[in-house]
């Protein structure tokens, strides 16, 4: 067997029992994590009307160019600073933190802090 083949399960697992207890509003939105070993996606969700709000990768055409590689630290730390500022743009300053799950740590635990960095609450 495949290593992910052990791990897609148990995070999928992770993920759902999470998204039982967390929902994101209008006034709270829900920030979803994923990450891929190439590159990390961050979403900002209101589960109530079911719409994106904002979004940000290290796949974006911008961030693309500044990065070597989307799947280290360094572009986390990007993509959550960038998160943050199109969240303030769409009036957003609380959120609610889904890590997909994902273990908080590494590159996760760098998203995260890089946006409170830039003046996201939670």
């Amino acid at each position: 067997m495949i290593k992910q083949e052990i791990r897609k399960p148990k995070v999928q697992k992770r993920h759902q029992s999470l998204r039982v207890k967390l929902s994101g509003t209008a006034e709270f939105p829900r920030l979803a994590v994923y990450r891929s070993t190439k590159h990390i996606y961050a979403q900002l969700i209101d589960d109530v009307n079911k719409v994106t709000i904002a979004s940000s990768s290290s796949n974006d055409k911008d961030l693309r160019e500044k990065l070597s590689h989307g799947g280290n630290i360094e572009a986390a730390k990007l993509v959550g600073t960038t998160i943050a500022q199109k969240a303030k743009k769409a009036g957003v300053e609380c959120v609610v933190f889904d890590r997909g799950g994902f273990l908080y740590h590494g590159r996760v635990q760098a998203l995260a802090d890089a946006a409170r960095e830039a003046g996201l609450q939670f």
